[in-house]
């Protein structure tokens, strides 16, 4: 099978694919051929070697897959069945490859009204936005709701959670993106590049962050008292949490794990129509390179998949 590896630690060129070994899967564990890989800003770091999450090259990046069961070693599928999911986050999962090897319990079957590529784009930021906004956040209707980078990954699939428990929910992004989280239910959008969002909103129960920075500290001062801020970015910030916890409110951090029930939850959304994944591009398997500049420059609209 062909695998996007690297070699060393650096810029885009440095992805490159090779034959590899097909994955064995264990007890437990499905083989799939993957059909779409979804792309996240975290690999593009990864890459880079801002942190090392799974050790140092070489190493085959990739979380986000939705493909064809092969060989299934559990009851919980069979060959032919189509899935997706996000396996073994935050260890390494080998997802840039033609073939994966995956718990059965990190994946779901791909609902009919998803294309491949459209679930493969759904599981990282379905699964923070869900774990932020239900599980840490507890969102409930009639909440006031702020989402950071609402016309991102995670943010634009968190406007819309937020709006299927009830929520009122505020956005910021910039301008250019303004029709696009309109369309996807937020009742206000703030564009950060002209307006400063601590003088535009006051009382607010859950901010979800993802974008860091001063963005988290700044929030404090929108939060009613009580309030919770989730961020996806700066969730080891003990000095943060402090001043949070300080001034009353809450701060918790979300590291995505793999969650089925979740996941789950997510597809019941995706078929009752309340909940759609934006991807801005597709790219081949072997134009990875061209996909991690744009993920290098940031401002994405939704998510980008390489298509196997």
């Amino acid at each position: 099978m062909r695998v996007i590896t690297q070699q060393e630690i650096g810029g885009p060129e440095v992805l490159t694919i090779v034959d590899a070994p097909a994955p064995r899967p264990l007890p437990t564990e499905v083989l799939v051929r993957v059909e779409a890989i979804g792309l996240n800003p975290l690999e593009a770091r990864l890459r880079a070697g801002e942190f090392p999450l799974i050790g140092k090259p070489p190493f085959v990046l990739g979380w986000d897959i939705s493909g064809v069961v092969e060989q299934a070693q559990t009851w919980r599928f069979r060959p032919g069945d189509e899935v997706f999911g996000m396996p073994l986050f935050p260890r390494a999962a080998g997802a840039y490859a033609e073939l994966v090897a995956a718990p059965a319990l990190h994946l779901t079957r791909k609902p009919a009204s998803l294309s491949h590529v459209e679930a493969a784009a759904l599981p990282v930021v379905g699964l923070t936005a869900w774990q932020g906004l239900v599980d840490l956040g507890g969102v409930r209707a009639g909440d006031r709701v702020l989402v950071h980078g609402g016309g991102g990954g995670v943010g634009h699939v968190a406007i819309q959670i937020a709006k299927s428990l009830g929520a009122h929910v505020i956005a910021t992004a910039s301008g250019s993106k303004r029709e696009f989280v309109e369309g996807l239910g937020a009742d206000e959008v703030i564009d950060y590049r002209t307006v400063d969002f601590t003088e535009a909103v006051r009382d607010i129960d859950v901010v979800l962050d993802t974008l860091g920075g001063d963005t988290v500290e700044r929030s404090l001062a929108v939060l009613r008292p009580g309030g919770h801020l989730v961020t996806a970015v700066a969730e080891e910030d003990s000095e943060l949490a402090e001043k949070f916890e300080a001034a009353g409110m809450r701060f918790s951090g979300i590291a995505v794990d793999p969650d089925p029930v979740a996941l789950q939850r997510l597809v019941e959304l995706v078929e009752q129509g309340r909940l759609r994944v934006h991807v801005q591009e597709t790219f081949p398997f072997e134009r990875v390179a061209d996909a991690h500049r744009l993920l290098d420059g940031g401002h994405l609209q939704g998510k980008l998949v390489l298509t196997v």
